[in-house]
């Protein structure tokens, strides 16, 4: 909202003008450390391993590692993450107070066809001198990632592009199943999906289980591309991911569908009166 080349007003008018101090103008974000960096990277391993530790025993966990860290540190860098810990009993995933949370709709749905479910969360991608978030917007039947966003904050509006490519180009699903974060219980993504007459499931919370294809893509993906690199820049990140999510859907055999890519078992079984579909039966 400032205009340093304002030809009637000084920086220092407008920011007064704006209530807001002059220094905050001027203000530039520090990064994480490296020494933060280098946790938070620890930390993402850790957690695809244990996804059940929470502060204390993540800390712990650093600390029998070699790492001088206390709760508060970890928790604000878990925080930052994104990562929540899985634990069974309630109020674990809490979406933003005032976001209508929805039931979860797959405890035994037939998912037989591509297009019937779709599922969609983030994760957290490290970087040498700092961080994106990833979102990915997946097929339930068939695994195939129909789209992907990054973005450097978890704010909502990358998750709705997702979506928005992903209902483009292969129309919109019967339902939509994510966890409870915030991103998904916001208006702007919950309206695009009721406008597209999409139903919408959430997991149940502290359940991962409950959206366990795509935790598993995070999985593969960090194992098999991320943690083999550490990436410069975002534009370098993105390339990467760009580069693996094309493998994997095209030429990536996967074991649930008997050594097949997802784009290609994605294609064949779209038509939902082929003789030779396979049933799934969600646990």
């Amino acid at each position: 909202m400032i205009e340093p080349d304002h030809p009637d007003l000084s920086i220092g008018q407008q920011c007064k003008l704006l209530s807001i101090a002059r220094s905050s103008y001027y203000y530039e974000p520090k990064g994480e450390t490296e020494q933060n960096l280098g946790l938070m990277r620890r930390i993402d391993e850790q957690f695809l391993e244990t996804p059940f530790f929470g502060v204390r025993q993540m800390t712990w966990h650093l600390r029998n590692d070699g790492h001088l860290v206390n709760e508060k540190r970890i928790r604000r860098l878990m925080r930052l993450m994104g990562l929540m810990p899985i634990y069974q009993k309630p109020n674990t995933s809490r979406p933003t107070k005032g976001h209508k949370t929805y039931p979860y709709l797959l405890r035994g749905l037939r998912v037989d066809r591509p297009n019937r479910v779709w599922c969609s969360d983030i994760t957290y991608l490290p970087m040498r001198r700092g961080f994106l978030y990833l979102v990915a917007i997946m097929d339930w039947h068939t695994r195939k990632v129909l789209s992907w966003r990054i973005s450097n904050t978890l704010e909502a509006d990358f998750c709705v592009e997702a979506l928005n490519e992903a209902i483009h180009k292969f129309g919109p699903p019967e339902i939509m199943n994510t966890d409870q974060g915030s991103q998904f219980t916001s208006f702007v993504w919950t309206d695009r999906l009721r406008r597209s007459g999409v139903r919408i499931s959430m997991d149940g919370k502290g359940r991962f289980l409950d959206n366990i294809f795509i935790e598993r893509l995070w999985r593969t993906l960090k194992y098999e591309c991320v943690y083999l690199h550490a990436w410069e820049t975002g534009s370098e990140t993105k390339a990467a991911i760009r580069k693996w999510m094309t493998f994997y859907n095209h030429q990536r055999p996967h074991s649930a569908l008997g050594g097949k890519p997802p784009a290609l078992v994605y294609w064949q079984r779209n038509d939902i009166n082929q003789p030779d579909q396979q049933v799934q039966r969600v646990a």
